[in-house]
């Protein structure tokens, strides 16, 4: 399968795309990020050096990816999604006579979008967590912490209101402050089922 990249796009050296991906117009790829197979990266997106994706990941329009990103397969990152990886960034030093530099250090923190999940339009997400395998995260929030394996969080700050299927269908809304605990619970629209013990999502049914 072809890589495809479009015209305008600036893909620096030692970067490594997947067969079956496409780049789009006026995208930027930093120098020594990894792309995987079967990805789609939309126009005018930014993705900084040295970040890692997985395959089959959509990367929607205006798209801002930093350094100590990592994004795992089939992850869907909506138009507009801003990542960050300095806590309390500054431009220059004490004095203001110099510019910090922008190479990594160690206030630099990573950020782990785990397989699956889905990051809504216009999200800002936070440095130093991760969000979980199938999450959901809802357009517009402010991502502060980690997110649970398929839980669907929303707000600013984020928090989880509910947890969704590897379809992405709503399985259950969680009232605040309650440990719920179902044995099974069946999607409404694939018919896979889940045991939710605490607010902790466990698989009893995998797609084939």
């Amino acid at each position: 399968m072809a890589i495809r990249i479009h015209p305008s796009a600036i893909v620096e050296d030692n970067v490594s795309i997947g067969e079956g991906s496409s780049i789009w117009d006026n995208v930027h790829i930093r120098h020594s990020t990894q792309i995987g197979e079967e990805c789609i990266v939309g126009e005018k997106t930014y993705i900084a050096y040295g970040v890692k994706i997985g395959n089959r990941v959509k990367i929607n329009a205006f798209v801002y990816i930093c350094n100590a990103v990592t994004i795992e397969d089939g992850v869907m990152i909506s138009a507009g999604t801003i990542f960050t990886n300095d806590r309390f960034p500054r431009a220059t030093t004490s004095n203001l006579k110099q510019l910090r530099p922008s190479d990594p250090d160690e206030h630099t923190l990573p950020t782990l979008v785990q397989a699956g999940a889905t990051i809504g339009a216009g999200c800002t997400i936070g440095n130093d967590l991760s969000i979980g395998r199938f999450a959901m995260i809802g357009m517009g929030s402010l991502v502060t912490k980690s997110i649970p394996d398929f839980h669907l969080a929303m707000g600013h700050p984020a928090r989880s209101v509910g947890c969704v299927c590897r379809c992405g269908q709503l399985l259950r809304r969680f009232a605040i402050d309650e440990n719920l605990y179902e044995p099974e619970i069946t999607c409404s629209a694939c018919g896979l089922k889940y045991a939710i013990a605490d607010r902790d999502v466990m698989e009893l049914t995998y797609p084939n």
